[in-house]
């Protein structure tokens, strides 16, 4: 009888773990290591991986489906940062997938961290040291990875000195929501801000362009530029490219220029696009709305 015993025990357990093997394969894996969030170290910046690492898809352009927008402390957004200052980054992916991630971190030129990161109320934060340096990143929560969360937003506080320019390393994740870790989509992007002492010309070229908006009165704020007397009017754009509002607004005046826009209470908050008139010249602008 124990001859015939031992062979049925392991013949039972070999089954046993066929078994469990089919049933892993037919859909009984853990849940993605990634839903709280990546470990450091995967925005795709020098000398770091991306999601790939963990997701099977490939990697695309996030030029047109990474919007990263930074605002200042009254809601306008900035091309170049002032050294101490506070910031509040706003990150929304255009195509706003049911299932998502991201993870940013942001260096000087000489790939070390410049500035630091605070998280926001659906942001949190990872750390990894990268060619021996200690970097930040903001990354999703398992409460923010979803749709429901249109933007991902955190505080960027400026390095103390003027270190140049920074790059924002941007990798986010189009998931297919599938349980898996395939079929993904990542998109890596760059944002470059120069420090506010750079000899850049912006600031003095015609029909310089910029919009904030208003919190507590719920308004654009443009300031902009001319040369010339011309009509101004503004249409604002959704992520899908609907035209949501747009109105005239009066003449602009040679040199500087500031008209506060007041918007209709039922624009939803969220991320959109300003497409700003100055005569035969237009200008856009991403803007966050947050009523």
């Amino acid at each position: 009888m124990k001859k015939v015993l031992l062979p049925l025990s392991l013949i039972a357990l070999a089954f046993g773990i066929f078994s469990f093997r089919n049933l892993n394969k037919q859909g009984f894996q853990a849940a993605p290591s990634n839903a709280n969030g990546p470990s450091g170290g995967q925005s795709g910046a020098p000398g770091e991986q991306n999601c790939t690492s963990c997701h099977s898809g490939a990697t695309q352009s996030g030029t047109n489906e990474n919007l990263l927008v930074i605002n200042n402390d009254i809601g306008f957004g900035i091309t170049q940062y002032t050294p101490g200052a506070t910031y509040t980054v706003n990150l929304t992916m255009a195509s706003n997938p049911a299932k998502k991630g991201f993870q940013v971190t942001a260096l000087n030129a000489a790939n070390t961290m410049a500035g630091n990161f605070v998280a926001g109320a659906n942001t949190q934060l990872k750390t990894a040291t990268i060619s021996g340096g200690q970097r930040k990143y903001a990354t999703h929560k398992n409460t923010s990875n979803t749709s429901a969360t249109q933007t991902w937003n955190w505080t960027w506080q400026a390095p103390a000195a003027s270190e140049g320019p920074v790059t924002f390393y941007v990798a986010t994740n189009k998931a297919n929501n599938n349980n898996n870790d395939n079929g993904d989509v990542i998109y890596l992007s760059q944002h470059i801000f120069v420090n506010d002492d750079a000899s850049v010309n912006e600031t003095q070229v015609e029909n310089n362009f910029a919009v904030g908006y208003g919190v507590e009165k719920e308004e654009l704020v443009i300031t902009f530029s001319t040369l010339s007397i011309a009509t101004t009017s503004l249409n604002l754009v959704d992520l899908q490219g609907k035209s949501v509002w747009s109105r005239k607004l009066e003449n602009a005046t040679v040199g500087q220029n500031k008209e506060f826009v007041a918007l209709p209470k039922h624009i939803p908050n969220g991320m959109y696009v300003v497409h700003f008139f100055v005569g035969n010249k237009s200008y856009s602008a991403p803007i966050s709305i947050q009523h």
